[in-house]
């Protein structure tokens, strides 16, 4: 299984600026032009592609491709910081649908019902806190809803579904991007050493993934490093509560009293679910299964790179403090009470 994602390219000599704005000390030289074969190319590029080579490589972890991408933000800048930013949603998607083609329908189907009284009681819980944490902390009323949805349902996806319901402004949705963002890339790492520290079984932890970490790549790649079990739990787990995508965004606006929105389907999620089922029901393609999932993850892997790459120092600064306490403390509630729940239910 391919993933169609454009490649970034390099600009001819003309079009590339002397150095990034942004250089300066020792890593200057990181953007000064070198040309070679008649092109233009920084070091800082092809550091990013030595990068990317080794995380599509089996040494490379989605923790290990998110901090690479992290440092890589931190110290020489993403070099291609729009194609890594367009590439990441689809990338993600087709990664999904690819770990579809390892799953059963049946054992999916009862993940599904163990997960969704958790799902229904922890995305209202997850709303109504919010709506009385932001009016606490004096937060707008649009950051507030699209952090608590971003918290509730799926992250990124669900604010970026959400917000141009409620027409949020563009600064609006960058602080609740931000703010879900750094989360997530904290949850990737902390929750894995939690599960093992806590004796969790593949299925309590996959169950906790899909429930407490926000986005779905994050989720997915705490879950991978959990093992195959628990990252078939999560994965399935997390697509059903993204679809709560729709009914939330309805919701939205009616609450805000907007109307002639568009409300953006999540269509990826059948694309999971038709490779799902072509995976129990057709036995001729089940062969190629392992290769469609070992291709996903792969997949995965790079998104977090990507992901990790555009955290700047510039965003995580720009999105203030009472944001990030919001975010901290809705993501501190739920997963704490999920946790306590699925320890003494599950």
């Amino acid at each position: 299984m391919l993933f169609p994602v454009p490649l970034p390219t390099l600009n001819p000599p003309a079009q590339q600026p002397a150095a990034a704005p942004e250089a300066a000390g020792c890593f200057r030289h990181f953007h000064t032009q070198h040309f070679v074969f008649g092109r233009a190319v920084t070091l800082r590029q092809v550091v990013f592609g030595l990068l990317l080579l080794f995380c599509l490589t089996p040494w490379a972890s989605p923790p290990v491709a998110l901090a690479l991408g992290l440092v890589l933000a931190q110290t020489l800048g993403n070099p291609f910081a729009s194609q890594t930013k367009a590439a990441t949603a689809k990338l993600l998607q087709y990664s999904v649908v690819g770990l579809g083609f390892g799953m059963n329908a049946h054992a999916a189907v009862q993940a599904g019902r163990e997960g969704i009284l958790f799902t229904v009681v922890s995305i209202f819980g997850t709303l109504i806190l919010g709506y009385f944490a932001g009016r606490w902390l004096g937060l707008g009323r649009q950051v507030t809803h699209l952090i608590s949805c971003g918290t509730a349902i799926c992250g990124g996806s669900a604010i970026a579904a959400v917000g141009p319901v409620m027409r949020a402004k563009d600064e609006e949705m960058s602080v609740a991007l931000g703010t879900v963002f750094v989360l997530n890339a904290l949850a990737l790492f902390a929750f894995p050493p939690i599960g093992h520290a806590l004796a969790m079984t593949q299925n309590q932890f996959g169950l906790w993934c899909a429930i407490a970490i926000h986005d779905t790549s994050s989720v997915v790649g705490a879950a991978k490093v959990y093992g195959d079990q628990a990252l078939q739990v999560a994965t399935t787990i997390k697509l059903a509560r993204a679809l709560w995508i729709i009914p939330i965004s309805i919701g939205t606006a009616l609450l805000f009293k907007q109307k002639g929105v568009k409300v953006k389907i999540p269509y990826f999620i059948f694309g999971f679910i038709a490779a799902m089922l072509l995976n129990t029901y057709v036995p001729a393609l089940q062969p190629l299964g392992p290769i469609a999932v070992k291709l996903a993850k792969i997949g995965l892997t790079v998104t977090l790179f990507f992901i990790g790459a555009g955290l700047s120092a510039k965003t995580v600064r720009s999105v203030g403090a009472r944001p990030y306490l919001l975010g901290v403390l809705l993501w501190l509630v739920i997963s704490s009470a999920s946790l306590y729940v699925i320890l003494h239910t599950v």
